[in-house]
Order: C-alpha cells, then structure tokens, then sequence
C-alpha cells in the first residue's frame, strides 16, 4: 500500500497535474478532495469529465465515473467483489476504493487517452429494433456504421504513418534544398540567357538546338524501342520452346497413363478428400473455435496481476488434482468383463492415430506441393516482368482482343477439324485393323502356296530388299540436306557473330566508361557512408549518455524533492510541538494564577482531583447499598405481596358487585310479573 500510495503521489506531482503533494497531505485528504483529485486525472484522459464535482449530485458523478472505467475495462480489485459495494465506496470517497484506482490510471495514462478518444467515435449507439423498421433510421445507421469503419481505416493509416519513421523535418529540409536548386537552375538560365543574346542569329540558333534535341530524343526512343522488340522475338522464341516441351511431356503423360490407373488415383483422392471434409477438418474446425473462443475471452478481460495468476495456477492445480482423483476412481471401479473389448480398443485407436498421422503427412504434402507450385508461379512472374511485357492500352488493346477473338474463331474451327479427323482416324483405324487381318489371312495363304512349291521365305526376303534400299535413298538424301543445312547455318551465324560485334563495339567502350566511373562513385559513397555511420554512431553514444544522465539526475531530483517535503513537514510538526511545550513551561512557571490555571498541566491536576473526589462519593455510595440491600429487598418482597393482595381484593370485590347487580334485576322481573 505504502509503495502504492507513494507510486500515485510521484505521478501526480509531475506535469500535467503538479499537486505539489507528499505521502502526509495526500494521505490526510477528505472524500470529496479524493473525488475531485479522481475527476482531475479522467478529466486529463478525456476532456469532458473535466467538471467541478460540487456542481452535481454524488449519483450522476458515480454514474459518469462507472461508464468511463467500463470504457477504459478497469477490473475491481479482488478485495471488492460486489459491485454495488464498490459503487457505494467510489460515491462516498472511499480511500480502498479511489487509491487502487487512482493507481491503475496513472500507470497507463497515453495508453488510456488513446482509448477513450477511440471511444468517442467506435462506441455504437444501440437502436431498438422497432426503430430500425424505418427506411430512413436504418439508412442513417448504415452510414454511421459505414462511417464507423473508414474512421477504423483512418486511424490505422495515421499509426502507420506515424511509426513508418517520416519525418516532417526531413521532408521541409528537402524541400527547402529543392527550392534553393531551383533557384539557383532558374540564375544559371538567366546567365546563359544573357550570354545568348550578344550572338547574332541566337534565335535561329535555339530553334536548331532545339530540333537536334527532339531528334536525339526520338533516335534513343527508337533504339530502345528497336532494343525491346528483339528482347521480345528472343524471349517469344524461348517461351515457344518451353510451350513444346511442356507440350511434348503432357503427351509422354497421357501416353503411359492408363484409365484403371486414373480411376485409382480419382478414388483415393475423394478417400482422402472425404476423410478430410467429414473427420479431420471438423475436429480442427471445432479446436480452432474453441481456442478463438478463449482467446477472444481473454483479450475481453483487463490486464492481469501477479496475483490473478496466481489464483488460477491455484485453480489448476485444483482441476488437475480432482482430475487424477476421478481416474483413480475410475480404476478402481474397473470391472474384467471390459477387457475383452480393450484390445480391440486399442488396435482401433492405433489405426485412428496411424490415420491421422498419415493425413497429416499428406496434408503437409500437399502443402509443400501448393508451396512449390506458388514459387514457380512467383518465378514464372519475375521472368515475365523482366522480360519486359507491358500492360496494354487504349487502341493496343482492343487490338489485342479483336486478336483473341480471331484467334479463338480459329480455334474453333480447328476443334471441330480435329474432332471430325479423330472421327475419321478411328474409322480409318478400324479399316487398318480389317486391312491387317486380311494380310495375314493372305500372308498365310501365300506361305501355305509356297511350301506346296517349295520355295518358302522368297516373298520375306524380296520385301527386306525392298525396304532395305528405300531406306539407304532416304538416308542419302538425308545427309545430303543435313550438310547443306549445316554450312548455311554456319554462314549465317558467322554474319550474325560480326553484326553483334560491330554493333557492340560502341556500346562496350561506353559501358567500360560507365563501369569505370560507377566503381569511383561507389567507393566515393562507401567512404561517405563509412564517415556517416561513425560520425551517427558518436553522436547517438552521445545522446544515449546525456539521456542516462538527465534521467538520473531527473531521478535524483525527484527523490530529493519528496525528501525536501517529507523533512518539512516534519520540521512543521516538531515546530508546533516545541511552541505547545514552550507555551505550556511559560504557564506553568508563570506567577499569575490565572495564566497558571490555564496550564494544560493544572487542567489535568484539576481533572484528576475531580475524578478522584467523584470515585470516592461513589464508593461511599455503593457500601450504603450493599449495606442497605437485604432490608431493601425485603421491604420491595413485602410490596410485591402487598400489591398482590390488594388486587386479589378488587377482584373479590368487583366480582361480588357484579353479583348483587344481577340478583336486583331478577327480583324486578318477578315484580313486573307479578303486577302482569
């Protein structure tokens, strides 16, 4: 408490409140001082609280301070529980109830501020529903929702921006250098100017200057232009060849693949997609929710204590006992007849665990898979940026779309071609298989016909000779165009070999140059760069340094300034002490009787006597009613019998009243009879 009280005392002696308190004065304030001190601290995190609490009734002031700590998610203590406790304890002023409080703001004052401007625009207003029937209440509250979330957007641009590390001071020194170069490009003009206009013909001049620029201009556009148009033939050449590789692979995929092995890979893709979508995805589904649950949970409560901790690692340890109990229970309540199906249990849950691991590793397979396939994407992206392919414009556009749909007229037809040729490649088929085994049936024939005369195998070896010298035509034709190709492409690629080098014999010598001069400019910035670094690493050991020494010396001051409080008061209170002494020895010592009686020493004396004079009466007084206290209670029986007795008597004698009234109304009624 003590290290509390000194905690909130330290802050609120500090800007912005500067109270000028210590731990005596803060300690001895009265509840509506700890009301208004509170006040004064919400009023610094939100600027409406700052009112004078005397101004209105104890109810609205509590009610105004419950909703701002519910705003700012303040936790009571646990030390209150009840609510309706804690709000009587923060109307009256109660010190257990606004020190805690008093503490918890103060620790994080730029934290809550932050909240409670946040809350002032993100804290929806609840509308009834009825009155969200109407069209224009519930269009106005689209907007205000709408609203809502742009100012959500805002605000996290402007954190963004202010943690992104730009500085306003930077960005004018730049600007302030871009207008001195300005200025001084704008003085260079004017000079050159100046100097123009004692030529003859300088207009003429310009305009010629002028022209050759545009001209140089236009001449490098079409170098680059004629530059980017091969970059683009090379890399369209390149993407041709990938597109018939990958073409030629996808064949040699479709070739060796087999129908019973699709339908097998189908299947166990849809096993385990099924398995996926009905076991394990729910499981982890439902975890998921369960930890966003708690967590949501969690970050809905307010920052926890060492304490709060500790009660729920004492909770835990609670469960975990009571858990271990009811297995022990369990145990021990175990009855045989279950053993037989726990073999059968456990092969069950092996295979679910067996299962499960290998979804895992399929499903980090796929995973890795997906990985791949998205670097390669990301690559495949990268080689097209560097190659160079725009974004197409305007005209180029609609050019290119009036392509696409050329394109995919042709494409179309060509379909309906090739699906009219597969037609007709299956009949052709059918017809080859019809051809063959007509083949063999006369193969055989003729093999049958030549055995009868003798001459087997002669029909074999006449077609081997056949086909033996069609081949050795084509294969010399083949060479002869091979050869013939070879030293056209030699020749050509000769030319080309001494195109490319004159053509890069200028640019080669330029770019020796620009090497030449880039490797003096790095090692300019490298030494810059070098000198900067020190020259920051100096300057912010510098600062680092100052700002220890100004925190501990800001440290020092504050500790001797509540030192410098604390000995005051208690100089102010030995002061007072010592002049109630001296005036007490002044009196006492004093020849007057009357400044004498006004001694507090001669008070007490007085006092003392009087008690003492007012405790022998009463002991005299208490020996006289002991003494007399047996006769006492004898006399007070004697009474008690007395008073007895005398009421027995009125009863008797009321009763013998009654009794005499009756028989003189008996004896009229026989009167009356009589006389009747």
């Amino acid at each position: 408490m003590s290290d509390q009280m000194q905690f909130i005392v330290e802050k609120l002696n500090q800007e912005p409140f500067r109270k000028n308190y210590n731990l005596i004065t803060f300690d001895s304030l009265e509840s509506m001082q700890l009301l208004q001190l509170l006040n004064d601290v919400l009023g610094e995190i939100d600027p409406k609280q700052a009112v004078d609490i005397r101004e209105e009734l104890p109810e609205q002031t509590a009610k105004r301070m419950l909703s701002l700590l519910g705003i700012l998610k303040y936790k009571p203590p646990g030390g209150i529980s009840d609510l309706s406790a804690f709000r009587q304890g923060l109307v009256t002023g109660s010190k257990p109830v606004i020190h805690p409080i008093l503490h918890w703001l103060l620790q994080r004052t730029n934290e809550l501020k932050k909240r409670a401007y946040l809350a002032r625009f993100l804290v929806k207003l609840e509308v009834p529903a009825e009155f969200l029937q109407d069209d224009t209440v519930a269009d106005i509250n689209e907007q205000y929702e709408e609203l809502i979330e742009t100012f959500k957007n805002l605000h996290k641009e402007c954190e963004q921006l202010k943690t992104s590390g730009l500085s306003t001071a930077e960005i004018r020194r730049d600007i302030s250098a871009m207008e001195e170069e300005k200025d001084q490009l704008h003085k260079r003009v004017e000079r050159l100017k100046k100097r123009v206009e004692t030529v003859q013909n300088h207009q003429r001049m310009l305009e010629i200057a002028r022209q050759l620029r545009v001209e140089k201009e236009r001449e490098e556009s079409l170098a680059q232009q004629k530059q980017e148009q091969k970059n683009q033939l090379f890399h369209a050449k390149q993407r041709l060849q990938r597109a018939q590789l990958q073409l030629k692979e996808m064949r040699q995929a479709v070739v060796d693949l087999k129908p019973a092995s699709l339908m097998k890979k189908l299947e166990e893709e849809i096993n385990f997609n099924s398995y996926l979508v009905t076991e394990k995805n729910p499981r982890e589904l439902e975890s998921k929710k369960t930890s966003v649950y708690f967590l949501q949970k969690v970050a809905a409560e307010p920052a926890m204590t060492q304490s709060d901790l500790n009660a729920l690692e004492m909770k835990i340890n609670e469960v975990n006992t009571q858990i271990n109990q009811l297995i022990e229970k369990r145990m021990m309540n175990y009855e045989p007849s279950d053993s037989k199906f726990l073999m059968y249990r456990q092969q069950a849950s092996i295979i679910s665990r067996k299962k499960e691991a290998k979804a895992e590793e399929l499903q980090a397979a796929k995973e890795e898979v997906s990985r791949w396939e998205r670097q390669m994407l990301q690559k495949t992206n990268q080689v097209q940026e560097l190659e160079g392919s725009e974004v197409l414009k305007g005209d180029e556009f609609k050019h290119y779309v009036n392509k696409l749909r050329s394109k995919n007229t042709v494409y179309k037809k060509k379909r309906v071609e090739l699906a009219e040729i597969a037609a007709e490649c299956g009949v052709l088929q059918r017809t080859e298989e019809l051809l063959k085994q007509r083949h063999e049936a006369l193969q055989q024939e003729l093999q049958a016909i030549e055995e009868k005369k003798g001459i087997s195998g002669y029909s074999y070896t006449q077609e081997e000779l056949e086909r033996v010298s069609a081949v050795k035509s084509e294969m010399d034709e083949m060479k002869g165009r091979t050869l013939d190709n070879m030293s056209a492409m030699v020749k050509k690629l000769n030319a080309l070999v001494a195109e490319k080098k004159a053509s890069l014999a200028p640019v080669i010598k330029e770019l020796r140059q620009l090497r030449q001069s880039c490797q003096e400019l790095t090692q300019e910035c490298d030494e810059k760069k070098t000198q900067y670094e020190s020259c920051a690493a100096g300057l912010e050991s510098d600062r680092s340094a100052l700002e220890q020494a100004v925190k501990g010396l800001l440290e020092e001051c504050v500790q001797e300034e509540s030192n410098y409080h604390y000995v005051n008061c208690m100089k102010r209170t030995l002061e007072i002490q010592l002049q109630r002494a001296k005036d007490e020895m002044k009196a006492y010592i004093s020849p007057d009787p009357g400044e004498r009686r006004k001694a507090i020493r001669e008070q007490y004396t007085r006092r003392i006597l009087e008690q003492e004079n007012l405790g022998k009466k009463l002991r005299e007084k208490q020996k006289v009613v002991r003494e007399s206290h047996g006769a006492n209670m004898k006399q007070m029986k004697m009474w008690q019998d007395f008073e007895q007795l005398m009421e027995c008597k009125k009863k008797c004698f009321l009763k013998q009243q009654n009794q005499t009234a009756i028989d003189q109304v008996i004896q009229e009624e026989g009167k009356d009879r009589l006389v009747l």
